[in-house]
């Protein structure tokens, strides 16, 4: 629930509709409910993968490739945004929570690691807790989208042309400063390793 891309498009979105939260919710659940449901299936051994900087680097290079395409289209069209034209994100809040979220490199990684052992150590109880843990866990992700998209809905009367050019400015310098980071980041470890 930290401030990233998905975060990003949750405020992006939720200017215009204030059930974006939901889809982007939604679109999050459609990759991480597979997620979770290989990492219980494979299991704790499959962290080891995500550790190699090569597997690193390329997912590193795909999902900050996709974010900086998203970062500069948000950028671009913050202008036309602003005065009322088509959406920042020419794609349904479903489909950006998707997106963004297969995008972000930190997403795989993080359930390589802590949410594999969560995971794991849900396994323990049995496959039910399993199911109760994944749905207890984007339950918080939908809370928080929802809240999120619902709050830029209800306060963007008090939004001048200008504080919204400057609000999607930044959230599409957000996609691409993380973009960036996540390219950056893996390059180095996979160039310190060779």
């Amino acid at each position: 629930m930290t401030p990233g891309p998905v975060f990003a498009a949750a405020v992006a979105k939720g200017y215009k509709d204030k059930k974006a939260g939901i889809k982007i919710a939604l679109g999050h659940g459609i990759v991480e409910f597979p997620l979770i449901a290989l990492i219980a299936f494979i299991g704790f051994q499959a962290s080891d993968l995500f550790e190699e900087p090569a597997v690193g680097f390329a997912i590193g290079l795909i999902g900050g490739s996709l974010l900086i395409f998203l970062g500069v289209g948000m950028i671009r069209a913050r202008k036309t945004i602003a005065e009322g034209g088509k959406g920042s994100i020419p794609y349904g809040a479903t489909l950006a929570g998707a997106m963004t979220t297969s995008a972000n490199p930190y997403f795989f990684i993080w359930w390589a690691t802590v949410g594999a052992l969560l995971v794991f150590n849900a396994q323990w109880f049995g496959p039910i807790v399993v199911v109760v843990f994944a749905v207890v866990h984007w339950s918080c992700d939908l809370a928080w989208y929802t809240f999120t998209s619902f709050t830029v809905f209800k306060t963007k009367h008090l939004w001048t042309p200008l504080v919204h050019e400057v609000v999607f400015g930044v959230c599409g310098a957000l996609m691409l400063v993380f973009g960036i980071y996540f390219i950056i980041g893996p390059a180095y470890e996979l160039s310190s390793s060779l």
